[in-house]
């Protein structure tokens, strides 16, 4: 049963497609679902960036005063 009538076939298909492709939800889920991976990756690149930065101070940290304990 097509969705709209028309007296030209290729104005009804078209015009059908359209419709159907605008009353579809798997589309704007499948978006939906990328932009929230994409929030995910960007917070966990992020996350372990600043964790990166922590260690290796901390490593420093410990390198400064293992040294300084065995010149004093």
């Amino acid at each position: 049963m097509p969705i709209l009538t028309s007296n030209i076939p290729m104005f009804r298909d078209s015009a059908n497609a359209i419709v159907r492709f605008l009353r579809e939800e798997d589309g704007p889920t499948a978006i939906e679902y990328a932009v929230v991976l994409a929030l995910i990756v960007g917070v966990c690149i992020s996350a372990v960036g600043q964790l990166a930065v922590a260690t290796g101070d901390s490593f420093n940290s410990s390198s400064d005063a293992i040294n300084d304990a065995f010149t004093n």
